[in-house]
């Protein structure tokens, strides 16, 4: 990542050369978009670090939330530092218009060739490794990675973008197609800010593990013989591989403390086994009479709870 964040500032100070020596808004917004990417970078760094620190008393469920809340402001700086300066760039350059210097632009295009040859490998480095960690589905779970896949592929078609609005003005002498082009990249970002931010807002507030981790626990607690009914079960994620599992169960009538508490243990090393990401397992367990278990939900048919 620290190779990526000074690719990213190279990058960036070309660009804003270039656009400054051109005065071309595709290439300052393309600039401020690699700015961008530069400071998420920093971000994501600091997710990974501080997301990796043991549980302590402040925080027992430990710190890998981390990783969610600098990825939220990851996409809040694509948004304000990528997005709306390209929004800037583009409503500026059709009120005012544009002049053009074809030496400037030709250096700004081999800029940006060199910034798209850039991007591109980063973004291939990028996609091979979600590939080492289980693809697009087990690998996209990480919300750093997740950005960095984000950024880059953002960052390739973000350029392509400007290269197609300043070779057009080149061509046509008319500003329009490079405001366009900044237009366009700075709905991208937006889009992208926006897509990242739910992502890692749902996430903060307390998203459930995945359906079929849910799946599996539910089953392997309906299974045991001990439990007559689970009444509920809550899950959450605490972390890139860390989850929160609390589940009510009924358990049979009939059996002492001794035995209630063997069965809990037992329950909760099945569930890590099953389970691996359940670092933190509740049970709430009830035992009760046998006049009361006759109209419990699993005599009734019924079954409640989440």
């Amino acid at each position: 990542m620290l190779v990526a964040l000074a690719a990213n500032l190279v990058i960036a100070v070309a660009k804003a050369v270039g656009g400054l020596l051109a005065g071309s808004p595709a290439l300052l917004s393309e600039a401020a978009h690699s700015v961008a990417d530069s400071l998420n970078e920093v971000f994501l760094l600091a997710a990974l670090r501080r997301s990796r620190r043991p549980a302590d008393r402040r925080h027992p469920f430990g710190y890998g939330k981390e990783r969610f809340f600098w990825s939220l402001l990851a996409a809040v700086g694509i948004f304000v530092m990528g997005g709306c300066f390209s929004f800037f760039q583009g409503f500026e350059a059709l009120a005012s218009g544009a002049e053009e210097e074809l030496s400037g632009y030709v250096a700004g295009l081999i800029v940006l060739g060199i910034a798209l040859l850039a991007e591109g490998a980063s973004l291939l480095r990028a996609l091979y490794q979600v590939r080492r960690q289980g693809g697009t589905g087990a690998g996209m779970r990480d919300p750093a990675l997740r950005t960095v896949v984000a950024e880059d592929g953002t960052a390739v078609l973000g350029v392509s973008l400007a290269i197609v609005g300043m070779a057009l003005h080149m061509v046509t002498g008319q500003v329009v197609w490079e405001a366009a082009a900044s237009l366009a990249i700075g709905v991208l970002l937006v889009y992208v800010a926006f897509r990242l931010g739910r992502d890692a807002r749902d996430q903060l507030i307390g998203e459930a593990a995945d359906p079929e981790a849910s799946g599996r626990i539910r089953s392997l607690l309906r299974a045991q013989p001990e439990i007559d009914s689970v009444e509920a079960l809550f899950t959450m994620k605490t972390g890139l591989d860390t989850a929160l599992v609390a589940a009510r169960v009924d358990l049979v009538p009939g059996l002492d403390s001794e035995r209630v508490e063997e069965v809990a243990v037992r329950i909760k090393r099945s569930i890590a086994r099953t389970v691996p990401e359940a670092d933190q397992i509740f049970l709430d367990v009830t035992d009760r009479p046998a006049c009361e278990a006759a109209e419990s939900p699993a005599a009734t048919g019924e079954r409640g709870g989440a």
